[in-house]
């Protein structure tokens, strides 16, 4: 189970049964660090239109050499997440196939 659905089920017990946050999040086996925990995703937008910009371009080019381009730019920008976001647009290349 999600840590966000144990959160709301954390809420359900201390509304309806009157229990403190020690004793519902125990019951649940949810840390009260992940209780209060507050997510901040990261606008990334910025980097996720310049790497949509540069793939159809440089159509032979994978995530690392995007990367490299990026960093030439000047963008301050990890290469796990260079990665991450050419999986999630979709723009990684296909292997090829082996010769048989």
């Amino acid at each position: 189970m999600k840590p966000a659905r144990r959160r709301e089920l954390a809420n359900f017990l201390i509304a309806a049964y009157r229990v403190s946050i020690r004793r519902a999040t125990a019951v649940i086996q949810l840390r009260q660090g992940t209780y209060f925990y507050r997510p901040h995703p990261c606008d990334d937008r910025a980097e996720r239109q310049r790497i949509r910009e540069i793939a159809p371009t440089r159509i032979r080019y994978g995530a690392r050499r995007i990367h490299v381009l990026l960093r030439r730019e000047g963008w301050r920008i990890n290469h796990k997440k260079t990665y991450r976001i050419d999986c999630e647009e979709g723009l990684n290349l296909r292997r090829k196939r082996p010769k048989r």
